[in-house]
């Protein structure tokens, strides 16, 4: 998804070669990560030419990133804490990284996004 979000569009061949050379899958093995994002609703054919397929990606990079971590988060029941004890643990989580939390947290309980026990509430 990294290299069609930086690229717009691409077809099958030019993301397999936006891969680290090293490391880089097979044609077929990034054929079938494109078609099981297609079938998701994660990228959508836009267009053929001779016989690629143009691939363009339906949802951004943002979306991918919230649904990838709510579902991570409901790995742990829903709670954060586990990993941020972990982020913290392993000097993942920086000084500044906890400040840009604390401003984040303070501006969504200014905006009464957070209920008592701090969870956000549905609004």
């Amino acid at each position: 998804m990294d290299a069609l979000w930086k690229m717009g569009k691409a077809s099958i061949r030019e993301l397999q070669e936006q891969l680290p050379e090293k490391k880089r899958p097979a044609y077929t093995t990034v054929q079938t990560m494109v078609n099981r994002l297609e079938e998701k609703g994660a990228v959508r054919r836009v267009r053929k030419i001779g016989n690629a397929h143009i691939y363009e990606p339906m949802i951004t990079r943002r979306a991918a990133y919230r649904r990838l971590i709510d579902d991570f988060l409901d790995l742990f029941g829903g709670s954060a804490r586990p990993l941020m004890a972990h982020l913290l643990e392993t000097g993942k989580l920086t000084l500044e990284d906890v400040r840009t939390l604390e401003t984040t947290l303070a501006k969504t309980q200014g905006r009464g996004l957070l209920s008592h026990d701090g969870k956000q509430e549905d609004r």
